[in-house]
């Protein structure tokens, strides 16, 4: 069974904003968030467009232009964005590849736990907002490890 882990799609979402988070004063450029973040150009663009949607982040185009958080962006609840982002509908596939259900499906009680196990880990993320995860003291750079 694999492990439970945020979605690319939400990791790269949540990464921006950290960063962003960290530079509040500052318009930032897609491409410096992703060389900052370890992250492709391209999935990072996906994600402003995302969090620009949301509210979360003011983006001005043009030679002088950038994204910068906004106080919506800061007070977003880190639990309640992942579950949005995470389209999943559960934590295992109970479908084979050949599209043949578990056997075991009918009368399976491992489902059910495992959402409400994934319910308890949006639960306790929801107790941070993403100003809580960029309230650093030093003005040193957020150490994010590359993407895979």
């Amino acid at each position: 069974m694999e492990h439970v882990k945020l979605s690319a799609y939400a990791d790269v979402c949540l990464r921006t904003l950290m960063f962003l988070g960290s530079r509040r004063d500052q318009q930032v450029t897609t491409k410096d968030i992703a060389e900052q973040i370890g992250v492709p150009y391209n999935h990072v663009a996906k994600a402003v467009v995302e969090l620009r949607n949301r509210g979360a982040l003011d983006v001005a185009r043009g030679r002088y232009g950038g994204s910068q958080i906004t106080g919506r962006g800061l007070e977003l609840r880190v639990g309640t964005l992942m579950r949005d982002l995470d389209l999943r509908e559960d934590v295992v596939d109970c479908i084979s590849e050949a599209g043949v259900p578990c056997p075991l499906l009918a009368a399976c009680k491992l489902r059910s736990a495992l959402r409400r196990a994934r319910e308890a880990f949006y639960a306790e993320l929801d107790l941070l907002s993403v100003e809580d995860l960029t309230s650093i003291s030093t003005k040193a750079p957020l150490p994010f490890p590359a993407m895979p």
